[in-house]
């Protein structure tokens, strides 16, 4: 059952859009409505796509636009205890990251000062006001996370998702950036696919959009995986033992979130091809793996066993100080009564 804003979160809207009306810097004034009227208390539809189509203007204006902006918004962000406030602000950060200028990408990646892990910081958000608000604060948690991830993949392969084709930096690449960055796109389909337990889902239309727009991000990292995938395949025997390790874990990984992304997306963003590729390239390098560690165990193994032929053979010179170097030394024989201690017939050993 959908929630009904009340009167007051009704009036606190109108109150916030007039105080920021009334504002003597007209060029903030109008940001702050923009994003006032964006980031509405109205529990059960997402921003309209005219309200995020104002927004994404502003980042084409100028970098001291897109600045404040990002300013407001996030202040807005952190300052609310409303989940579904929380969620639009979200919502805003996330359509300025898929469909932003330049400009407006550029500032939000680095807010405050340089974008990090929880630069968002709602990993604590929790909206008490009564149980239904409990639950989607779990949304607004995973939603700031899958944000976060978004930023921290544009950042690792070095450039946005939702852009022009990248193939040819994807060949480019050396083996260890390739592997690297398999492993951040991973992580990104992880926690999208870590996604809350709940009925909001199919209930409430705020949280459906918020789920629209990541597997959106879903679809964009499937692609840049399956490009990666691929490369990895034609360069199975360049790949050293811990780079076969780590791919091999990390589309283990991957494999593992099929059934909550299958759940989730409701085999909308299912990708047979992808999954199918993935299995085979995970089998295929495996094997691989395993060949090089067997091939790698014989070789400890020889080198032991001539080791200790060595240490065999050194064990049994002797060293005697009263010979001069180059003489020879008989040891006596092993034989019956004579109380060898070689076991064996006289040996001339140099010393």
């Amino acid at each position: 059952m959908d929630r009904k804003i009340n009167l007051i979160d009704i009036l606190k809207d109108k109150a916030s859009i007039l105080r920021a009306t009334l504002s003597i810097n007209r060029h903030v004034s109008s940001i702050h409505v923009a994003i006032l009227r964006a980031t509405s208390h109205d529990p059960s539809s997402p921003p309209s796509d005219e309200k995020i189509a104002d927004i994404l203007d502003l980042g084409r204006s100028s970098r001291l636009a897109a600045c404040t902006c990002i300013d407001i918004l996030m202040d807005r962000l952190h300052v609310t205890q409303n989940a579904f406030v929380a969620l639009k602000c979200l919502y805003t950060v996330h359509n300025i990251v898929s469909r932003g200028s330049f400009i407006f990408r550029d500032q939000i990646s680095y807010h405050p000062s340089f974008g990090g892990r929880n630069f968002l910081n709602m990993t604590m958000f929790s909206d008490k006001s009564d149980l239904d608000t409990w639950e989607f604060s779990l949304w607004v948690r995973w939603y700031a996370a899958v944000v976060e991830q978004n930023l921290m993949v544009a950042r690792a392969i070095g450039y946005y998702l939702n852009t022009e084709n990248h193939n040819k930096v994807v060949v480019a690449l050396l083996n260890s950036d390739l592997v690297a960055d398999i492993e951040v796109l991973v992580g990104f389909v992880a926690r999208i696919s870590d996604a809350p337990e709940s009925l909001s889902l199919q209930r409430n239309d705020l949280v459906y959009e918020i789920v629209k727009a990541a597997s959106e991000d879903y679809r964009a990292v499937q692609r840049e995986i399956s490009v990666r995938v691929k490369e990895v395949e034609d360069r199975v025997e360049r790949l050293s033992l811990s780079e076969l390790t780590r791919v091999v874990e990390a589309l283990r990984r991957l494999e593992d979130c099929k059934e909550r992304l299958v759940l989730l997306f409701v085999n909308r963003k299912r990708n047979d091809g992808l999954w199918e590729s993935v299995r085979k390239t995970r089998a295929e390098l495996a094997e691989t793996k395993a060949q090089r560690e067997e091939r790698r165990l014989v070789v400890v193994r020889t080198v032991s066993r001539n080791r200790g032929r060595d240490e065999l053979s050194e064990s049994t010179q002797c060293w005697n100080p009263f010979l001069e170097p180059g003489q020879l030394l008989l040891l006596p024989s092993g034989g019956g009564g004579g109380g060898g201690w070689l076991g064996m017939g006289p040996s001339p050993i140099a010393v």
